[in-house]
């Protein structure tokens, strides 16, 4: 596979983790270019690596193999028809990760016969850490999905979903899924704080706890209810907490958040398209 030339309309913080984590992998920075109308982050991502930068999205996409849309969705509809002529005249892929916009509305904007990739990234992506879903359309070659995947793959894990509905569900695991995380421990700070611990020392032991935990769940050879009946002796204080979340409906709770979630991404959707 020869090595894609790789556009980025928008400059911001997941394209500059993506523009990084391609080049920390051989992607050639002379292979990359950027464009943003912020000079600041411009600034900032060339300081990343080398790559060519200017503030015309049509100069950018110009002659790439592939396009990433890494704008803010509220000016998705302008970005693509201000690039329109550039993907028509050369076919590339589009790869968006901007919540929900539809391929359909894409479609509209930049030309039927475009191939376009729905990515849902997540923030670990700025740590090289990130889990991203992907949905390509009808339009999308083989070789296309394997430039998908070499891009994304930079920062992370990823996985195909079969139906582009799918990536609400991405939305709301993976896309929100930190923000729960990042609660939970916040619960747990405060909780230790309650029963006397210092806030520093409960944030420590909150955080590590929580990398430890994520670290045993994906690099043991058995799942996630093994792991926790290991912890949990019969009788003892893991048993007296899991009791209690189970009692209190931790399951329903999370159930009924991540559909919360899900069901906002689709109204965005169609607020959007």
């Amino acid at each position: 596979m020869k090595t894609p030339t790789i556009a980025f309309i928008g400059a911001g913080n997941m394209a500059t983790s993506i523009v990084g984590g391609l080049v920390e992998a051989g992607h050639p920075a002379d292979c990359i270019r950027a464009a943003d109308p912020f000079p600041e982050s411009i600034e900032r991502l060339q300081q990343i690596a080398p790559v060519h930068v200017c503030s015309d999205n049509r100069e950018a996409a110009r002659g790439a193999d592939v396009i990433i849309l890494a704008v803010k969705p509220q000016v998705m509809a302008e970005v693509c028809r201000g690039i329109a002529e550039a993907v028509t005249a050369t076919a590339p892929l589009v790869i968006s990760i901007a919540a929900g916009i539809t391929i359909d509305s894409m479609l509209t904007w930049l030309g039927r016969e475009t191939a376009i990739v729905r990515c849902m990234p997540n923030t670990p992506a700025l740590l090289g850490c990130g889990a991203s879903g992907l949905f390509a359309n009808a339009n999308t070659s083989d070789q296309q999905r394997a430039y998908a995947e070499q891009v994304l793959s930079a920062v992370g894990i990823l996985d195909w979903v079969p139906k582009e509905r799918d990536l609400n569900a991405v939305t709301a695991l993976s896309g929100s899924g930190p923000a729960y995380f990042f609660l939970f421990m916040e619960a747990m700070i405060d909780a230790g704080v309650a029963q006397g611990l210092d806030r520093e020392t409960a944030r420590k032991l909150a955080q590590q706890t929580g990398l430890g935990a994520a670290r045993m769940a994906l690099e043991s050879d058995v799942d996630l209810v093994e792991l926790r009946r290991r912890v949990t002796s019969p009788g003892g204080t893991t048993q007296a907490a899991i009791e209690n979340f189970e009692t209190a409906g931790l399951r329903k709770l999370v159930d009924d958040a991540m559909q919360a979630a899900a069901d906002r991404a689709d109204e965005m959707a169609k607020e959007m398209g």
